[in-house]
C-alpha cells in the first residue's frame, strides 16, 4: 500500500540500512552546478571509506562527484567497486512518506540511466537504485517498493543488458513504468528516424549508420556518398554512435572537411544525417526539450543559440533577458500554445514510442512541422537553474515533477486495485 503523508521519518523507520543511504545524483550535482566547493564533502567521504573500506554508499557518492567533475574513468572504477559491494542504494526525498520507487539501473555515466533522482525533487519519495548486469539472473530480494521503473537507457553498451532485462521483467510480478526494455532498445538515432519517417507532422531526418572505412572511401572519392547513405548530400551531420550532448558531432560541407573529420575521429562507426537549418525568424537556432509522462507533454527547457549545436549552458541564456523572456513565454503558455500546435505530432510520438516516460529534443520548423533531433529515456531534466535569474522555471518544473510522481502513484494504485 502507498505510504501517506506523515511527519519526517527516521531512516530506520523506513527500513533503510545505514550502509545503503546515499546523497545521490541530484544533491551532489546541484552543489557543483551552483558553484559550491565539494572538497569538504569529498574529504568527509574519504574519511568514511578510510575508516570502513566496505562503506559502499560513500564510494557511490564519490563516484557521482567524480562524474560531475568530468573525471569519468575514475568515477567508473569507483562505481564498479561500490556495486561489487552492494547492489541497492537509497535516496530519501523530503520526509520519505511518498511512493517508494525502485529503479533498475546499470553502471555507467549520467546518460546510462534515466536520472530519476532529479525527477523526484521536492517530493517525499523514497528512491531505491538496484544495479543489474548480465550476471543478474533474477529480480529477487529487492527493497520494499510500491512501483519499479526500468531506468536503463538505450546505447550500444546497454543493448545486451536491455535484451536480458526483457527476459527478467517478463517474469517480474509487480507494476513497472517503462516495463518493456525492447521499446527502449529501439530508440537508436536511426531507429527513431525510421519509426517517424512517415509522419507528416514530424521531420526526423533519415539517419544512417556508416563505417569509418566507408566514409573515408567517400571522402577520398573512391565511393559516392549515395552508396553509403542513399539520397544524402552535403551538408551532413556526422557523429560517433552512442554519443550525446553534441560530443564528436560536426557539420560537414564537402569531402575535404570529411577527410579532416575522419582523420581526427577514430570511432569505427558513425551516424550520418542531413543537416537541417532550423533557425527561426529571429536568426537563432531554437531547441526545446519536452518530456512525455503517460502520454502528456511537459515543457522542460528551451534554448536559443547562435550556433547550430544548441546547448543550454553555452547558449547565453543567463546573459540575455530577451532569450529568457522567450523561454518564459514558451514554458508558461506551453499547454495552450505549443502543445496545441503540435498535438498531432505529440500523439504520433506516443503512438510509436509506447513508453510511460521519455523525452525529446526538438525544434519548430517554419512549415509547422516538429523537427525531432533526439528521443531518449535518459535525458537530464532538472530544476537547478538559479531561481533569481530564472524565476519562471520553478512552476514549470514543479508541474513536470508532480506529473511524474502522480504517474508513479497512479500506476502503483492501479496494480494494487487489481490485486485486491
Amino acid at each position: 500500500m502507498l505510504m501517506t503523508k506523515a511527519p519526517i521519518a527516521d531512516p530506520a523507520l523506513l527500513n533503510i540500512p545505514v550502509g545503503a543511504r546515499i546523497l545521490g545524483m541530484r544533491r551532489i550535482v546541484s552543489l557543483v552546478y551552483a558553484g559550491h566547493d565539494v572538497t569538504p564533502l569529498w574529504n568527509e567521504l574519504m574519511q568514511r571509506v578510510t575508516a570502513d573500506p566496505t562503506a559502499a554508499a560513500a564510494f557511490l557518492d564519490m563516484a557521482i562527484i567524480l562524474q560531475t567533475l568530468g573525471r569519468s574513468n575514475e568515477a567508473r572504477q569507483i562505481l564498479k567497486n561500490a556495486v561489487q559491494m552492494r547492489r541497492d542504494y537509497c535516496v530519501v526525498h523530503g520526509n520519505g512518506t511518498g511512493p517508494r520507487i525502485l529503479a533498475f539501473v546499470t553502471e555507467g555515466d549520467f546518460m546510462a540511466n534515466t536520472p530519476i533522482d532529479f525527477l523526484l525533487a521536492g517530493s517525499d519519495c523514497v528512491l531505491w537504485l538496484h544495479y543489474v548486469d548480465l550476471q543478474t539472473f533474477a529480480l529477487v530480494d529487492l527493497p520494499e517498493h510500491d512501483i519499479a521503473f526500468m531506468a536503463i537507457g538505450e546505447s550500444t553498451e546497454n543493448a545486451p543488458l536491455l535484451a536480458h532485462m526483457q527476459t527478467l521483467l517478463a517474469k517480474f510480478d509487480g507494476p513497472v513504468m517503462n516495463r518493456n526494455p525492447g521499446l527502449i532498445a529501439r530508440l537508436t538515432r536511426d531507429g527513431v528516424s525510421a519509426m517517424l519517417a512517415n509522419e507528416p507532422s514530424i521531420l526526423s531526418p533519415f539517419t544512417y549508420r556508416v563505417s569509418h572505412a566507408h566514409l573515408m572511401a567517400v571522402a577520398m572519392g573512391v565511393k559516392r556518398l549515395d552508396d553509403c547513405a542513399p539520397g544524402l548530400d552535403y551538408p551532413l551531420v556526422v557523429r560517433p554512435i552512442s554519443t550525446h550532448a553534441g560530443n564528436g558531432m560536426e557539420r560537414i560541407t564537402d569531402s575535404v572537411e570529411l577527410v579532416t573529420f575522419l582523420k581526427a575521429q577514430p570511432a569505427p562507426e558513425l551516424y550520418v544525417a542531413p543537416f537541417i537549418d532550423f533557425r527561426g525568424s529571429d536568426g537563432f537556432y531554437n531547441k526545446q526539450r519536452i518530456v512525455f509522462i503517460n502520454g502528456k507533454a511537459f515543457a522542460s527547457h528551451m534554448a536559443l543559440s547562435d550556433h547550430w549545436i544548441v546547448h543550454y549552458l553555452s547558449a547565453g541564456m543567463e546573459q540575455s533577458a530577451a532569450k529568457r523572456a522567450a523561454e518564459q513565454a514558451w514554458m508558461e503558455n506551453f499547454d495552450q500554445d505549443f502543445a496545441v500546435r503540435h498535438k498531432e505530432s505529440f500523439a504520433a510520438l506516443c503512438r510509436h514510442i509506447q513508453l510511460d516516460y521519455f523525452g525529446i529534443d526538438c525544434a519548430e520548423l517554419s512549415d509547422g512541422r516538429l523537427l525531432v533531433f533526439e528521443l531518449d529515456v535518459a535525458m537530464v531534466v532538472h530544476d537547478m537553474d538559479d531561481p533569481g535569474v530564472y524565476p519562471y522555471k520553478q512552476g514549470a518544473m514543479r508541474k513536470l515533477f508532480d506529473g511524474f510522481v502522480n504517474a508513479a502513484r497512479q500506476k502503483a494504485a492501479a496494480a494494487l486495485g487489481k490485486a485486491s
